[in-house]
């Protein structure tokens, strides 16, 4: 099989730009393709100004930071992607937008071509079933911020081949990721247990047990979390948690994946964390100020 050159992403919102920075970073020509080219735009400039960041703090040269931009184009034509040698999708979490996708792309795409989704929730084996290379298709699920987190889930469903899962791998380890095997269930390893702590702590609150600031402040000092269950649930988006337990409580049908009466409550008023301006704390104010939920 030919070594990867090329990288395609599908999707340049915070994850998608985040996976094109980094393939920028390690050398790799990178190819974004989002619908519109207000959305590359604003994808570029996240990019830049992450950039930008690393470079004032020294971890960047301005070379470099050149080199990377240089690597990177934009574009809105799916077709552009069919020369890529991996095609890593960050769209939104829904199963047929993303087998949409990756039909148009089969068709386009040379038989090497690996297919990797970003998807932190979905099964790897739903997406491979839409194509005719379920042999080459894995998971490649990253973590945000991506350019700071190092760990990358590599995710092999049941019809994945082992020199896929190998190049995988490989790729995933070229980018400076700490790569781990997990297995194609809905959530892998991380979400598996993390959703469920998440959910835990809204229904805590739910129950009385302790206040917003409270139950943070128990989960990090003692346990040594960076962050309090409530400080997390805002950054990763009270909308995005609510949909990844939808999705993993119809994969498990396990109470614990089930989004909490609280979470959907919050979800319906836009009250989406950190993105909205409001969520379990009001960033309206400096620093936060807990939001008054009438419990």
């Amino acid at each position: 099989m030919a070594d990867i050159k090329t990288v395609g992403v599908l999707g340049c919102g915070l994850m998608g730009s985040g996976i094109a920075q980094v393939a920028a970073q390690a050398d790799y020509q990178t190819i974004v393709r989002e619908v519109s080219d207000e959305l590359n735009a604003k994808g570029k400039a996240r990019i830049t100004k992450s950039l930008d960041k690393a470079v004032e703090k020294g971890k960047l040269d301005q070379a470099a930071r050149d080199a990377t931009l240089g690597r990177l184009s934009f574009t809105t034509k799916i077709t552009d992607l069919k020369g890529c040698d991996i095609v890593i999708e960050a769209v939104t979490e829904d199963l047929e937008v993303k087998n949409t996708l990756w039909r148009e792309l089969d068709g386009l795409c040379g038989a090497d071509t690996i297919f990797a989704s970003n998807t932190s929730s979905l099964t790897i084996a739903a997406m491979a079933a839409a194509t005719k290379r379920a042999d080459r298709f894995v998971g490649l699920h990253f973590f945000n911020p991506v350019p700071l987190m190092k760990l990358v889930e590599v995710v092999r469903t049941v019809t994945t081949s082992a020199a896929t899962f190998d190049r995988a791998m490989a790729f995933a380890s070229s980018l400076g990721k700490a790569p781990i095997a997990a297995k194609d269930s809905s959530g892998f390893i991380v979400n598996l247990l993390l959703v469920p702590y998440l959910l835990d702590a809204i229904r805590a609150l739910e129950q009385n047990v302790g206040s917003v600031p409270d139950i943070d402040k128990g989960m990090v000092l003692g346990t040594g979390y960076p962050m309090g269950p409530f400080t997390l649930l805002d950054f990763v988006g009270l909308d995005t948690t609510y949909k990844i337990a939808e999705i993993m409580f119809d994969e498990y049908r396990e109470k614990r994946y089930a989004p909490p009466p609280l979470l959907k409550r919050m979800v319906l008023a836009g009250m989406y964390g950190k993105k909205s301006g409001k969520g379990f704390y009001d960033y309206s104010t400096t620093p936060p100020s807990v939001t008054e939920l009438g419990l």
